[in-house]
């Protein structure tokens, strides 16, 4: 009899769950990474809900341009900087590997397009061509984001080497050879520096949240790689999800820094590390449900 309580009671507790529209994920407590490192952080409390490994140094890829694009928009605000400047793209920018569009020596773009490109497609030759840009060589550039980094926080253990994150090997055959080593970051640094990043530049999110960005001299269109945007739809879609980074290391693996609102409260995500494109939406999904469930 007691036996037949039990599943009566399970069998209800579906019945409600199914009823309500909650997902079972969204019931449970902390739920099990599959990554390397995850962090998960309330904005506004600046409060870690979850920290799996978060003071592990990791090479990040694309996820680093994060601090490539918060010098670009500061360098608008101050003044340095026009969004409809011209930037020439140079030989070494041309012919960097990994997530590229092909960018020819000679020629030019908007800060604005270039920008677009990097915060949306994560593009290496477009994150060259501003570094260069900006500070005349991206060496220059790079020891901005170190300053940046101690400005804001950020732990010793996070060093940028490049605007890119790519490893040496990856930077293709005109890379300078001052520009050397690899990128690292720990998740917790990851957190820190979007938060930096949303709270003094909220507009961030426009541009990361549109689901394509276009170069018409070129005629090119591209996708934006954060496949969880609520606008995209499909099985990755996140309601609330409207950033912010995507990164790739063939060595490290798949990264994503996430960010998604709902009523009010907004939660930022790192999953550093996953073994699979998909995996790091799956992983950053558990962790988007465990913080708006009230779970603590």
């Amino acid at each position: 009899m007691k036996r037949w309580w039990i599943r009566a009671g399970m069998l209800l507790a579906l019945l409600v769950i199914i009823y309500l529209g909650v997902k079972p994920d969204m019931l449970v407590g902390k739920p099990g990474i599959k990554a390397e490192s995850a962090v998960l952080m309330d904005m506004n409390s600046e409060q870690i809900l979850i920290n799996f490994n978060g003071s592990e140094e990791i090479a990040p890829a694309g996820v680093s341009k994060l601090m490539t694009e918060l010098l670009i928009m500061e360098a608008v605000i101050n003044g340095e900087l026009r969004w409809d400047d011209p930037v020439n793209i140079s030989l070494y920018a041309s012919s960097v590997g990994g997530t590229h569009l092909g960018l020819k020596q000679g020629e030019q773009f908007t800060v604005q397009e270039l920008f677009q490109i990097v915060a949306v497609y994560s593009a290496n030759d477009a994150a060259i061509a501003l570094a260069e840009h900006i500070s005349g060589t991206e060496q220059t550039f790079a020891q901005k984001m170190n300053q940046k980094a101690t400005e804001i926080g950020l732990s010793d253990k996070t060093v940028f080497t490049n605007a890119t994150g790519l490893s040496e090997k990856r930077l293709g055959p005109n890379r300078p050879k001052e520009i050397q080593g690899q990128t690292v970051m720990t998740a917790v640094d990851a957190c820190k520096l979007a938060r930096y990043l949303l709270n003094n530049y909220p507009e961030i999110l426009r541009v990361s949240s549109q689901m394509q960005v276009s170069m018409h001299q070129k005629g090119m269109y591209m996708s934006n790689t954060n496949w969880m945007l609520s606008s995209i739809g499909g099985p990755y879609a996140y309601d609330g999800n409207d950033g912010l980074k995507t990164g790739y290391d063939e060595d490290s693996g798949y990264h994503f820094v996430g960010t998604a609102e709902r009523n009010g409260k907004r939660l930022i995500s790192v999953v550093l590390g996953s073994d699979s494109r998909e995996g790091r939406f799956i992983e950053t999904r558990k962790l988007f449900n465990y913080g708006f469930s009230g779970s603590k």
